[in-house]
């Protein structure tokens, strides 16, 4: 009989996500939330929600959180881990603060949390701690016993993230014309952020200068190099490839990460590239961005320049990632009751940390972020 997993001193996972709207009259508020404190007029933000209204005011990231989640309960059923998981965003319904606030008054003290962003960067990873920071900030001032909370690491190199990846370029490489197929290049892309962010990426000794991109965009170029070579490997075709970047936001006058998909698409065809696909990498899921900015907007750009495409799914609610998910659980488990676990990387980078440590993607104001080792608001239930 195999042996029962330990998720000790765990006593719950929450899935911890960015959020969308589910109704036309959701999209505005909800970019409300994103945009707070910008000062963003309420009719440049009804301009800037035309692509969320061209699907009905819906974004899909919430109903593949709950297929998430529904992988998540079904894995952990049948490997005998028993666990409750929870789900709560950063701006919109479920929000953190009340998942947070009902995982509490169920009786949970020690909280693992798993963000649906595989990579380093303040957006990505720093900011949902501040928002954890604040959720647990408003639990005490309503008087309620805290519990501790804990990121999972970064998880982009993990075999459970990465393989089902390989399996979307291959499905991708086989829907393009035979004639086109052994030329195509790939486009591995990823969210552009503003060159400044991605140099202070990552841990201190990860900082870069220069636009060169830290600890971000070397783990983008290091898991688009393993899904290459194991596209190499299955299909014997080399095809060349790139990391870009796309649904570029903010003051123009900003650097942000180059180059973006369309240009990249205008790029690869003026050199009489005959096909491309397009791999969303810095995706968990098809939401919003990979809709709309790589299926409507850059598919619309390759029919323009006549230059066919494919779109490689994204990980989603892969059972094989519900399975890493577990795998990662426990490993911190028993990483915080003091064993030395495996962990499971692809790729040269090995194993990200399970602690984020001080100066770890720094925000441009400092705030009170949990989960790491700046962490100083101690939890006063555990």
């Amino acid at each position: 009989m195999s042996e029962q997993p330990v998720p000790a001193p765990y006593d719950a996972l929450l899935l911890l996500s960015f959020g969308g709207p589910e109704g036309p009259d959701d999209v505005v508020p909800f970019l409300e939330n994103v945009t707070r404190g910008r000062g963003i007029p309420r009719e440049r933000l009804k301009e800037v929600g035309q692509h969320y209204f061209l699907f009905g005011g819906v974004s899909p990231i919430n109903a593949q959180n709950r297929e998430l989640l529904d992988a998540l309960r079904k894995d952990f059923a049948e490997h005998g881990l028993d666990l409750p998981v929870y789900w709560g965003n950063r701006n919109w319904a479920p929000y953190l603060t009340d998942t947070l606030r009902e995982m509490v008054r169920d009786g949970h003290r020690r909280i693992a949390v798993l963000a649906t962003s595989a990579y380093a960067s303040y957006s990505g990873c720093r900011q949902y701690r501040e928002n954890l920071a604040d959720a647990l900030a408003t639990l005490e001032a309503e008087g309620l016993e805290l519990p501790q909370v804990d990121k999972l690491r970064h998880y982009f190199n993990h075999p459970g993230f990465v393989r089902p990846m390989v399996d979307g370029v291959l499905a991708s490489l086989a829907e393009l014309p035979d004639d086109v197929r052994a030329g195509a290049h790939i486009a591995f892309t990823t969210h552009s952020i503003p060159t400044a962010a991605a140099d202070t990426s990552g841990r201190p000794e990860e900082h870069t200068e220069g636009g060169e991109g830290g600890a971000y965009v070397a783990q983008h170029l290091d898991v688009a190099q393993v899904i290459a070579d194991a596209v190499r490997e299955e299909t014997g075709t080399a095809h060349p490839w790139r990391l870009v970047y796309q649904s570029r936001s903010g003051a123009p006058h900003i650097p942000w990460l180059e180059p973006d998909i369309c240009d990249h698409l205008e790029t690869l065809h003026t050199q009489g590239v005959p096909a491309v696909v397009m791999a969303p990498i810095g995706f968990v899921s098809d939401h919003m961005e990979v809709k709309y900015d790589l299926d409507t907007e850059a598919t619309a750009k390759a029919a323009e320049l006549g230059l066919p495409v494919a779109r490689s799914a994204t990980v989603g609610a892969d059972p094989r990632f519900a399975a890493a998910v577990r795998d990662l659980l426990l490993e911190r488990a028993a990483a915080e009751r003091g064993r030395s676990p495996e962990r499971c990387a692809l790729g040269a980078l090995g194993a990200s940390h399970d602690l984020c440590p001080v100066g770890c993607c720094p925000a441009r104001a400092p705030r009170p972020a949990a989960a790491g080792a700046d962490w100083s608001g101690a939890p006063t239930g555990v």
